[in-house]
């Protein structure tokens, strides 16, 4: 009788004996995120460095319209 394979979807199906934990690890900043640009939003920036610079830009602004510290409103 012939041995039956994992199912497609599992990791069984894979030899990991030569496997490396963190194999790319180096290529990356310690202090980097990654994070997911919605599809949508990618043709808007086209790159890494517009993103980061119209993420500058945003908080930028949210810094010069916040309100002054130290003037809380109470809550009523």
């Amino acid at each position: 009788m012939k041995k039956s394979s994992p199912p497609e979807t599992s990791l069984d199906r894979y030899d990991w004996s030569k496997a490396s934990r963190g194999r790319y690890a180096k290529r990356f900043p310690r202090d980097a995120h990654a994070v997911v640009i919605d599809p949508s939003l990618w043709p808007s920036f086209g790159s890494a460095k517009a993103v980061n610079e119209a993420l500058r830009a945003a908080v930028a602004i949210a810094k010069a319209v916040r309100p002054g510290r130290g003037k809380r409103r109470s809550a009523a």
